[in-house]
C-alpha cells in the first residue's frame, strides 16, 4: 500500500459531504462578480465618468487600500477594481475552510483515525482535500469567466480575472494545508491561515499606497511590498487592462511548494497532533464557565475581537472619506440620482453616510451569522452532548450563545460607527454630523442584522446540517438585494426580501420607528421559534 492509496474514494466522500456548501460558495462569488459588473455599467453612463472615477481612486490612498491599484478605464477594469479584493478574500476563505475541514477537523473529531484503520494511505486525506479545493477553484475560474462574458465583457480579460481569483484561492488552500499540519485544532489552523491572509492584505495595501500614479492618471504602479502578497499578484494580472498572464505562474509554483511542504509534514507528526504544541490551560476553570453565557463568551470572544478590530478600521476609512463625499457623488450622475432617489430631501453628506452604513450593517451581520453558527459547530463536534449531560438545559445553552451574539452585534456596530464618527470629526471638525450619521446610522442597522441572526437560529433548530449554507446564503442574498438591488434595478418585491431594505436611510431620511420595531419583532419571533424547536429535536452530529 502506498501513501496515496484510497485518494479517489476520499475525493468522492469529500464531494458527497460538500455537495451543498461548495455550490453555495461558488454561486455566491460568481453572482457577486456579475452583479458588480452590472451595477458599474449602470452607475457610469459614459467613459468620461469612468475616467473621472478611476482618477479619483488612483489619487485616493483610502481607495488604494480597499480597492487596490487603478488599472484602466474599461468597464471590466473598473468592475475588477471595485470587486477583485472581495472576490479573492471570499475565494480564499472558501478554500481555507474546505482544506481544514477535510484534514485537521477530521482528526479533531476522530473520523480520520477510523478512516485510517482501513486501506488508506497516510497522505491520501491531504491529497483528497487538496484535489477538492483546487478543483473547486478551477470551477470558480470557469464560472467567473462565463459570468463575465455573459454580461458583455471580453473573453481574454474574463479568463484572466477568473484565473487570478482562482489562483489566489488555490494559494491560500496551500497555506491552510500547512497550518493544518502545524496546529492540533481546526480553530488554530483556520486562525493561522486567516492571519496569513490578513498579512497578505496588509502587504498589498502598503504596496499600493506607496505606489506611483502613471502619467495617464488612470493607473497605479504598485511598490515592491505588493509583490510579497498573493493578493498583490492577483491584482498585478490587471484583467481587462494588461492581462499579464505570466504572473499566474506565481500561483502555481507557490501552491505546489506549499502542498509539498504539507505532504512532508504529514510524515513527521503523529495523528491528531500538531507541530505546534497546544498551550496548556489553567489548572482550575474560572467561575464564569459555570454559566452558559460564560461558556459562550469563552468560545466566541476571539471572533468578536477580530471582527471588532477589523470593522473599526473599515469604519475609520469610510469616515475619513466622508470629507470628499461631494467629489464622490459628482463622479457619476447615475450614482447621484440613485442616492437622491433613496432620500430626495437628504444632503450630500447625509446621503453618503446612509449609503455607507448600509454596507457596514451587512458586515456586522456577517459577525452575527458566524457567532450563531458556532452553535452548530459545537453540536456537530459532539461537545454539546457533553454539556447537556450536566444540569445545563438546552434553553440556557442556546440562550447563552444568542446573548453573546446579540450583545456582540451591538458592540461591533457601535465601535465601527464610533470609529467612523471619530475619523470624520477629526477631518472636518463637524463632530455632531459624524456622530449622527456614522454612529447613529450604524446602530440603526442592528434590528436587520438580528433578524438575519434569527434566520440562522431557526435553521440550526430546523435543518442543522444545512444551517451554514442557509446562514451564509441569506447574508449573500441580503447584500445583493438590500445594498446592490437598487443599482441593479431589481423589482421592489425582491428587494423587500432583505431585512436591510426596511431600515430607514438615516440620516438622509427622517428616523422612522415603526420599521425598526417590526424588524425587532421579527428577530425576537425567529429567535423564540428557534429555541422552542431546538428543545424538541434530537442532536445531529456531523455527517
Amino acid at each position: 500500500m502506498s501513501s496515496l492509496t484510497g485518494t479517489l474514494r476520499l475525493i468522492r466522500l469529500a464531494l458527497r459531504r460538500d455537495r451543498v456548501l461548495l455550490p453555495v460558495w461558488l454561486a455566491a462569488i460568481t453572482g457577486l462578480a456579475a452583479g458588480v459588473v452590472a451595477s458599474i455599467d449602470g452607475l457610469y453612463a459614459s467613459e468620461a465618468e469612468r475616467i473621472e472615477a478611476v482618477r479619483f481612486a488612483a489619487a485616493s490612498p483610502v481607495a488604494r487600500v480597499f480597492d487596490g491599484p487603478a488599472s484602466g478605464t474599461g468597464l471590466g477594469a473598473v468592475a475588477m477594481g471595485e470587486a477583485f479584493l472581495l472576490l479573492v478574500v471570499l475565494a480564499s476563505l472558501m478554500s481555507m475552510q474546505a482544506l481544514v475541514r477535510h484534514t485537521r477537523l477530521e482528526e479533531e473529531t476522530g473520523r480520520a483515525e477510523l478512516v485510517g484503520s482501513a486501506v488508506v494511505g497516510r497522505r491520501a486525506r491531504l491529497l483528497a482535500a487538496a484535489s477538492l479545493t483546487v478543483g473547486a477553484n478551477g470551477v470558480l475560474a470557469l464560472l467567473l469567466t462565463g459570468a463575465l462574458v455573459a454580461v458583455g465583457l471580453p473573453l481574454a480579460g474574463s479568463l484572466a480575472a477568473g484565473l487570478a481569483v482562482a489562483g489566489v484561492g488555490t494559494t491560500f488552500a496551500g497555506v491552510a494545508a500547512v497550518t493544518a499540519q502545524a496546529f492540533s485544532g481546526s480553530r488554530g489552523a483556520n486562525g493561522a491561515a486567516g492571519a496569513v491572509l490578513g498579512v497578505a492584505f496588509l502587504l498589498r495595501a502598503v504596496g499600493d499606497v506607496l505606489g506611483e500614479i502613471a502619467p495617464s492618471g488612470v493607473e497605479v504602479v504598485s511598490a515592491w511590498p505588493s509583490w510579497l502578497s498573493p493578493i498583490g499578484w492577483g491584482q498585478q494580472v490587471r484583467p481587462f487592462h494588461q492581462d499579464n498572464w505570466e504572473v499566474l505562474a506565481l500561483f502555481g509554483v507557490t501552491a505546489l511548494v506549499l502542498f509539498a511542504m504539507a505532504a512532508w509534514l504529514v510524515e513527521h507528526r503523529d495523528l491528531e497532533a500538531g507541530l505546534v504544541a497546544p498551550r496548556g490551560g489553567p489548572a482550575h476553570a474560572p467561575a464564569s464557565l459555570r454559566s452558559a453565557v460564560g461558556l459562550a463568551w469563552r468560545l466566541q470572544r476571539g471572533v468578536l475581537v477580530a471582527w471588532t478590530v477589523g470593522l473599526a478600521i473599515v469604519g475609520l476609512a469610510f469616515g475619513a472619506v466622508g470629507e470628499s463625499a461631494e467629489e464622490v457623488m459628482d463622479i457619476s450622475e447615475q450614482f447621484e440620482q440613485a442616492m437622491a432617489a433613496m432620500a430626495p430631501e437628504g444632503g450630500v453628506i447625509e446621503l453618503f453616510f446612509a449609503f455607507v452604513v448600509g454596507f457596514l450593517g451587512i458586515a456586522a451581520a456577517a459577525y452575527t451569522v458566524q457567532a450563531l453558527l458556532r452553535m452548530r459547530a459545537e453540536e456537530a463536534s459532539g461537545r454539546l452532548e457533553v454539556v447537556l449531560a450536566t444540569s445545563t438545559s438546552r434553553g440556557r445553552w442556546l440562550g447563552g450563545h444568542v446573548a453573546i451574539a446579540v450583545s456582540g452585534t451591538l458592540a461591533v456596530l457601535a465601535v465601527m460607527g464610533g470609529a467612523g464618527a471619530l475619523a470624520y470629526g477629526a477631518m472636518t471638525g463637524d463632530w455632531s454630523t459624524g456622530v449622527e450619521g456614522m454612529l447613529g446610522g450604524a446602530l440603526l442597522q442592528a434590528p436587520a442584522a438580528l433578524a438575519l441572526g434569527g434566520v440562522v437560529v431557526l435553521a440550526v433548530a430546523l435543518v442543522p446540517r444545512w444551517a451554514p449554507a442557509v446562514g451564509w446564503g441569506a447574508l449573500a442574498a441580503s447584500l445583493v438585494m438590500g445594498q446592490l438591488g437598487a443599482l441593479l434595478e431589481l423589482p421592489q418585491p425582491v428587494l423587500n426580501l432583505s431585512p436591510f431594505t426596511h431600515v430607514p436611510a438615516f440620516p438622509a431620511q427622517p428616523l422612522e420607528v415603526l420599521p425598526l420595531a417590526l424588524l425587532s419583532a421579527v428577530a425576537v419571533t425567529l429567535l423564540a421559534a428557534g429555541l422552542l424547536l431546538f428543545r424538541r429535536r434530537d442532536l445531529v452530529l456531523a455527517a
